[in-house]
Protein backbone atom coordinates (compact mmCIF):
# COMPACT_ATOMS: atom_id res chain seq x y z
CA UNK A 1 0.00 0.00 0.00
CA UNK A 2 2.70 2.43 0.92
CA UNK A 3 6.17 2.51 -0.48
CA UNK A 4 9.63 2.69 2.06
CA UNK A 5 9.45 6.40 1.45
CA UNK A 6 5.90 7.65 2.27
CA UNK A 7 6.11 4.92 5.41
CA UNK A 8 9.80 6.38 7.00
CA UNK A 9 7.06 9.76 6.48
CA UNK A 10 4.69 8.21 8.65
CA UNK A 11 6.95 6.61 11.06
CA UNK A 12 7.82 10.85 11.42
CA UNK A 13 5.09 12.17 11.46
CA UNK A 14 3.88 9.26 14.50
CA UNK A 15 6.99 10.27 16.04
CA UNK A 16 6.41 13.66 16.66
CA UNK A 17 3.09 13.25 17.48
CA UNK A 18 4.40 11.03 19.87
CA UNK A 19 6.46 13.15 21.82
CA UNK A 20 3.26 16.12 22.22
CA UNK A 21 2.08 14.98 25.39
CA UNK A 22 5.49 16.00 26.75
CA UNK A 23 5.78 18.46 25.13
CA UNK A 24 2.41 19.58 25.93
CA UNK A 25 3.92 19.13 29.92
CA UNK A 26 6.70 20.99 29.30
CA UNK A 27 4.47 24.03 28.18
CA UNK A 28 1.91 23.61 30.92
CA UNK A 29 4.62 23.97 33.35
CA UNK A 30 6.34 26.53 31.97
CA UNK A 31 3.34 28.68 32.26
CA UNK A 32 1.83 27.46 35.91
CA UNK A 33 -0.93 25.48 34.08
CA UNK A 34 -0.95 22.22 35.84
CA UNK A 35 -3.04 22.80 38.40
CA UNK A 36 -3.63 22.66 42.36
CA UNK A 37 -1.64 19.12 42.32
CA UNK A 38 1.20 19.42 39.88
CA UNK A 39 2.89 16.59 40.93
CA UNK A 40 -0.08 14.36 40.67
CA UNK A 41 -1.17 15.75 37.30
CA UNK A 42 2.28 14.98 35.67
CA UNK A 43 2.76 11.59 36.98
CA UNK A 44 -1.06 10.67 35.89
CA UNK A 45 -0.53 12.15 32.24
CA UNK A 46 2.08 10.17 32.04
CA UNK A 47 0.34 7.38 32.95
CA UNK A 48 -2.37 7.73 30.88
CA UNK A 49 -0.44 8.13 28.12
CA UNK A 50 1.89 5.06 28.54
CA UNK A 51 -1.72 3.39 28.23
CA UNK A 52 -2.58 4.97 25.45
CA UNK A 53 0.51 4.07 24.04
CA UNK A 54 0.16 0.65 25.16
CA UNK A 55 -3.36 0.18 23.14
CA UNK A 56 -2.39 1.82 19.91
CA UNK A 57 0.71 -0.70 19.66
CA UNK A 58 -1.86 -3.50 20.50
CA UNK A 59 -4.44 -1.89 17.75
CA UNK A 60 -2.07 -2.81 14.64
CA UNK A 61 -2.57 -6.22 14.50
CA UNK A 62 -6.34 -6.23 14.62
CA UNK A 63 -6.20 -3.45 11.53
CA UNK A 64 -4.07 -5.90 9.87
CA UNK A 65 -6.77 -8.68 10.95
CA UNK A 66 -9.90 -6.55 9.65
CA UNK A 67 -8.66 -5.01 6.63
CA UNK A 68 -5.93 -7.18 5.07
CA UNK A 69 -3.33 -4.05 5.50
CA UNK A 70 0.35 -4.67 6.51
CA UNK A 71 2.13 -1.27 6.69
CA UNK A 72 1.07 -0.17 10.05
CA UNK A 73 3.07 -3.57 11.81
CA UNK A 74 6.21 -1.01 10.99
CA UNK A 75 5.35 0.89 13.67
CA UNK A 76 4.33 -1.11 16.33
CA UNK A 77 8.06 -1.11 17.40
CA UNK A 78 8.09 2.56 17.76
CA UNK A 79 4.73 2.63 19.64
CA UNK A 80 5.87 0.05 22.04
CA UNK A 81 8.85 1.52 23.14
CA UNK A 82 6.86 5.28 23.38
CA UNK A 83 4.59 3.21 25.74
CA UNK A 84 7.70 2.09 27.43
CA UNK A 85 9.41 5.92 28.01
CA UNK A 86 6.04 7.24 29.49
CA UNK A 87 5.83 4.48 31.80
CA UNK A 88 9.30 5.61 32.67
CA UNK A 89 8.49 9.34 33.41
CA UNK A 90 5.28 7.95 35.12
CA UNK A 91 7.59 5.56 37.35
CA UNK A 92 10.18 8.05 37.63
CA UNK A 93 7.92 10.52 38.55
CA UNK A 94 6.33 9.04 41.58
CA UNK A 95 9.69 7.82 42.84
CA UNK A 96 11.26 11.31 42.74
CA UNK A 97 8.73 14.23 42.63
CA UNK A 98 6.31 12.19 44.76
CA UNK A 99 8.10 10.24 47.04
CA UNK A 100 11.80 11.64 46.85
CA UNK A 101 13.21 8.44 46.88
CA UNK A 102 12.19 7.05 49.85
CA UNK A 103 12.19 3.48 49.64
CA UNK A 104 11.31 2.51 52.82
CA UNK A 105 7.67 4.85 51.98
CA UNK A 106 7.88 3.36 48.30
CA UNK A 107 7.73 0.05 49.46
CA UNK A 108 4.77 0.28 52.12
CA UNK A 109 3.03 1.94 48.68
CA UNK A 110 3.98 -0.83 46.73
CA UNK A 111 2.61 -3.53 49.60
CA UNK A 112 -0.53 -1.25 51.15
CA UNK A 113 -2.17 -0.53 47.88
CA UNK A 114 -3.13 -2.61 44.96
CA UNK A 115 -2.94 -0.75 42.06
CA UNK A 116 0.53 -0.06 42.55
CA UNK A 117 1.14 -3.53 42.91
CA UNK A 118 -0.28 -3.84 39.48
CA UNK A 119 1.17 -0.75 37.86
CA UNK A 120 4.56 -1.72 39.37
CA UNK A 121 4.14 -5.60 37.90
CA UNK A 122 3.33 -3.88 34.62
CA UNK A 123 6.44 -1.67 33.93
CA UNK A 124 9.04 -4.51 35.38
CA UNK A 125 7.49 -6.77 32.72
CA UNK A 126 7.43 -3.47 29.81
CA UNK A 127 11.52 -3.90 30.94
CA UNK A 128 12.15 -7.02 29.01
CA UNK A 129 10.30 -6.35 25.86
CA UNK A 130 12.06 -2.58 25.47
CA UNK A 131 15.09 -4.13 25.92
CA UNK A 132 14.37 -7.16 22.99
CA UNK A 133 12.85 -4.06 20.54
CA UNK A 134 14.92 -4.33 18.34
CA UNK A 135 16.11 -6.54 15.05
CA UNK A 136 19.35 -8.15 16.76
CA UNK A 137 16.97 -9.28 19.52
CA UNK A 138 14.77 -10.48 17.24
CA UNK A 139 17.04 -12.65 15.18
CA UNK A 140 19.25 -14.16 18.11
CA UNK A 141 15.42 -15.04 20.31
CA UNK A 142 14.14 -16.24 16.50
CA UNK A 143 10.51 -17.93 17.87
CA UNK A 144 11.16 -17.30 21.45
CA UNK A 145 11.30 -13.48 20.65
CA UNK A 146 7.29 -13.67 19.89
CA UNK A 147 6.51 -16.08 22.89
CA UNK A 148 8.40 -13.17 25.09
CA UNK A 149 6.47 -10.21 23.56
CA UNK A 150 3.35 -11.97 23.92
CA UNK A 151 3.62 -10.54 27.36
CA UNK A 152 2.16 -7.38 26.13
CA UNK A 153 -1.03 -8.49 26.67
CA UNK A 154 -0.63 -8.80 30.65
CA UNK A 155 0.93 -6.22 30.67
CA UNK A 156 -2.12 -4.26 28.95
CA UNK A 157 -4.28 -5.77 31.62
CA UNK A 158 -2.36 -5.24 34.52
CA UNK A 159 -2.19 -1.29 32.88
CA UNK A 160 -6.14 -1.08 33.28
CA UNK A 161 -6.29 -2.45 36.70
CA UNK A 162 -3.91 -0.25 37.55
CA UNK A 163 -5.80 2.83 36.39
CA UNK A 164 -9.18 1.58 37.19
CA UNK A 165 -8.31 0.51 40.69
CA UNK A 166 -6.40 4.71 40.62
CA UNK A 167 -9.66 5.87 40.36
CA UNK A 168 -11.53 5.75 43.47
CA UNK A 169 -15.22 7.37 41.94
CA UNK A 170 -15.10 8.05 38.27
CA UNK A 171 -14.34 5.23 36.53
CA UNK A 172 -15.54 6.97 33.67
CA UNK A 173 -12.36 6.95 31.33
CA UNK A 174 -10.88 3.80 33.01
CA UNK A 175 -13.92 2.17 31.60
CA UNK A 176 -13.39 3.17 27.93
CA UNK A 177 -9.41 2.04 28.38
CA UNK A 178 -10.66 -1.36 29.54
CA UNK A 179 -13.61 -1.83 26.85
CA UNK A 180 -10.58 -0.87 23.95
CA UNK A 181 -8.59 -3.67 25.65
CA UNK A 182 -11.70 -6.48 25.46
CA UNK A 183 -12.39 -5.42 21.92
CA UNK A 184 -8.68 -5.71 21.10
CA UNK A 185 -8.46 -8.95 23.10
CA UNK A 186 -11.97 -10.05 21.62
CA UNK A 187 -10.15 -9.39 18.25
CA UNK A 188 -7.50 -11.96 18.31
CA UNK A 189 -9.18 -14.27 19.73
CA UNK A 190 -11.63 -14.80 16.97
CA UNK A 191 -9.35 -14.41 14.47
CA UNK A 192 -7.41 -17.78 16.12
CA UNK A 193 -10.64 -19.52 16.61
CA UNK A 194 -11.75 -18.47 13.19
CA UNK A 195 -8.27 -17.57 11.15
CA UNK A 196 -10.02 -18.12 7.42
CA UNK A 197 -12.10 -14.61 7.90
CA UNK A 198 -13.63 -13.24 4.95
CA UNK A 199 -11.90 -9.45 5.46
CA UNK A 200 -7.86 -10.66 6.14
CA UNK A 201 -6.09 -11.96 3.14
CA UNK A 202 -3.90 -14.60 2.92
CA UNK A 203 -1.72 -12.44 0.75
CA UNK A 204 -0.90 -9.48 2.92
CA UNK A 205 -0.60 -11.50 5.93
CA UNK A 206 2.07 -13.96 3.96
CA UNK A 207 3.58 -10.37 2.41
CA UNK A 208 3.42 -9.78 6.67
CA UNK A 209 5.60 -13.32 7.45
CA UNK A 210 8.06 -12.20 4.43
CA UNK A 211 9.14 -9.15 5.68
CA UNK A 212 9.17 -10.49 9.75
CA UNK A 213 11.56 -13.70 8.46
CA UNK A 214 13.71 -10.86 6.66
CA UNK A 215 14.03 -9.07 9.66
Amino acid sequence: MFNKQQIARIKTVCFCAALIPLARLVWLGVTDGLGANPIEFVIRSNGTWALTMLLITLTMTPIRILTGATWQMQLRGMMGLFAFFYACLHVTCYVWLDQWFDWQAISHDIVKHPFIIAGFSAFVLLIPLAITSNKASMRKLGRNWQKLHKLVYPIAILACLHYWWLVKKDIRQPAIYAVVLLILLGLRVYAKKFPATPRARPQAVSQLQQRQAEV
